[in-house]
């Protein structure tokens, strides 16, 4: 029992670290998305090469779009005749530079890790995308391509040749974005990287860990081999950072996690190979892979010395806002991991209903020249 309080406990205080600015960063992404005309994006990125990639990553920064919502965004940009290198900085440069993301880690890791990392997440995207289309140019027909809205882009991000037309601003649309079109599509990663959070807190011996750690070098080659494969987005990814620096990991080392593993997940490797190939693929998981190993190397050679962890261990020092917030959090993560189980039963209930109401609403014709014997 005791063993399952601590982990309920640290389950809790990571939740708690970050509700309210999860809370508030998707509303303002909410607010934006009402803002930002649907084929804003399609229209300045279908073309050209070098300049198109500082464009997708400057783009890319202030769009309300989550790790899992970037993807199909990116092929819709491909096909609208956007350079590959274009496609792999706005990969790169969105989910970490969503407003979500980048008040989440403020939430664990104060001011400077995240301006570090912002900043540093700008330069790793548009280096890789001007290497890429330095190193394999190419030439993309505009194509018409629908994506659904409900994965962050709607159909008008298909054809830039459809203009621009103003939304008229709507603050239930902007709710309805924020809180069920990106919190679902962020809710699992989000919940898992919670759990591995909370274990790795609760069940990981420091002295163990403190062996790693010790070694910069070692930490930074094992934290990459485990984070590339790993499917965890943006924000999601931050419990699981801040549960290995509690056990002794630097923060150049976390850095590389949350650069590393939201850019470079299994998923997201995929789609890269798919639509761009296995060049492509080659050069934008080997570029991020040195350029985070550096920026990592640089975190911890100029800042090592600073405590960035910037939340309480502790759920009795936590303020009665970030207790609400964390709660309606928990209730919104219930819900959305509970909703598709009760969706599918009522599904699986409505071929019974409808057999009985065809039963009751059955009609038989009876021919004149049929004889009964009774």
């Amino acid at each position: 029992m005791e063993l399952v309080f601590s982990l309920a406990n640290n389950f809790l205080v990571l939740l708690d670290a970050m509700s309210i600015y999860i809370l508030i960063g998707l509303l303002i992404a909410g607010i934006l998305k009402q803002l930002v005309p649907d084929d804003f994006v399609s229209t300045h990125l279908g073309g050209g090469s070098y300049s198109s990639v500082i464009k997708a990553t400057i783009f890319g920064i202030p769009l309300p779009v989550c790790s899992c919502s970037v993807i199909p965004l990116a092929q819709s940009l491909r096909k609208e005749g956007a350079s590959k290198g274009a496609v792999q900085s706005f990969l790169i440069s969105t989910p970490i530079t969503g407003v979500d993301s980048i008040l989440a880690t403020f939430s664990f890791f104060g001011l400077i890790f995240t301006i570090f990392r912002v900043v540093s997440s700008v330069i790793i995207a548009i280096i890789v995308g001007l290497i890429q289309n330095f190193i394999e140019k190419d030439e993309v027909k505009k194509e018409d391509v629908f994506v659904d809205s409900s994965s962050g882009c709607s159909n008008s991000c298909g054809s830039s040749e459809k203009k621009s037309e103003k939304k008229k601003f709507s603050i239930k649309k902007a709710f309805s974005y924020a809180y069920v079109t990106l919190f679902k599509d962020m809710v699992k990663p989000l919940f898992i990287g919670l759990i591995l959070g909370a274990l790795f807190t609760t069940l990981t011996p420091k002295e163990y860990t403190a062996l790693l750690f010790e070694n910069q070098i070692l930490t930074y080659i094992v934290i990459m081999i485990f984070a590339m494969p790993l499917y965890v987005c943006a924000t999601a990814s931050l419990p699981i950072a801040a549960a290995l620096m509690l056990q002794g990991m630097s923060g150049g080392a976390a850095f590389i996690f949350l650069t590393a593993g939201p850019a470079t997940s299994a998923v997201t490797m995929s789609v890269v190979y798919k639509m761009l190939g296995k060049t492509s693929l080659i050069v934008y998981v080997t570029t991020i892979a040195v350029l985070s190993f550096l920026f990592g190397f640089l975190y911890d050679t100029l800042f090592g010395n600073l405590d960035i962890l910037n939340f309480s261990q502790d759920m009795e020092h936590s303020s009665l806002i970030s207790q609400i917030a964390s709660l309606i959090t928990l209730v919104m993560l219930i819900f959305y991991l509970l909703k598709p189980y009760f969706s599918k039963k009522k599904k699986d209930d409505l071929p019974k209903k409808q057999e009985i109401n065809n039963l009751k609403t059955s009609s038989f014709k009876i021919d004149k020249n049929t004889k009964f014997k009774v």
